[in-house]
């Protein structure tokens, strides 16, 4: 068995806020200038990281199924007289990277995730398996507009980031990772954030006869 300890955690949860409006409400949280190309994401990832203070030993992953889709809906719309502000905020690096740019600081290993059914469950086993002090887990999405008829957006924003650690004291959750037999099915990221916000205790299966635990203290 393997386990790690939650110590912090930070929930952004928008509702349908417009990107602007997360713009002007988060900018006093980055440096000056900072927020002018970076995605609602990025603002929301950022902001939720700058609660844990992401240091130069940690290890950060970084989950998303669809990442800045409405920053790239934005560029599209503002077609025949395509916006280079747009265009160059829809190019931009991931939310966790534009967090980290305008913080000017490093961390020991970076491990972008993308996918959908298994994608909370690889985040948080590659989290386990770090080799880091603190694993930093973050992570969230964008809400879609029109892409949301193709199925590749997220029906609403929201973001996460959640610190773990060898330490047992003082832990809000314990993380295991054991052989056995978990939850059939698949645990969405939105799934992932409500039971974050609710504390609700997680058995998740992540194939080759080992299952993930979250239990709350």
């Amino acid at each position: 068995m393997i386990e790690r300890y939650l110590h912090a955690l930070s929930l952004a949860d928008p509702g349908n806020e417009d990107p602007a409006a997360t713009r002007e409400r988060l900018r006093e949280q980055f440096p000056k200038g900072a927020t002018r190309r970076m995605t609602q994401l990025g603002l929301l990832v950022g902001a939720s990281l700058n609660e844990l203070q992401p240091r130069a030993e940690d290890a950060i992953v970084y989950a998303t199924a669809y990442g800045e889709s409405r920053t790239l809906e934005a560029y599209l719309d503002s077609f025949p007289s395509a916006s280079p502000t747009l265009f160059q905020t829809s190019i931009h690096p991931s939310a966790v990277q534009q967090a980290m740019i305008t913080r000017q600081s490093a961390v020991g290993e970076f491990f972008p995730l993308t996918g959908r059914g298994q994608l909370v469950a690889t985040a948080l086993q590659t989290a386990v398996l770090a080799n880091a002090p603190r694993v930093l887990v973050c992570g969230g999405e964008e809400r879609g507009t029109w892409l949301l008829e193709n199925g590749i957006a997220s029906a609403r924003a929201f973001a996460f980031a959640l610190a773990l650690s060898a330490e047992k004291t003082g832990a809000l959750a314990r993380l295991t990772l054991t052989q056995g037999a978990g939850a059939a099915g698949e645990l969405s990221l939105p799934d992932f954030f409500d039971a974050l916000v609710a504390r609700r205790a997680l058995e998740q299966s992540v194939g080759c006869g080992l299952r993930l635990t979250l239990t709350w203290t």
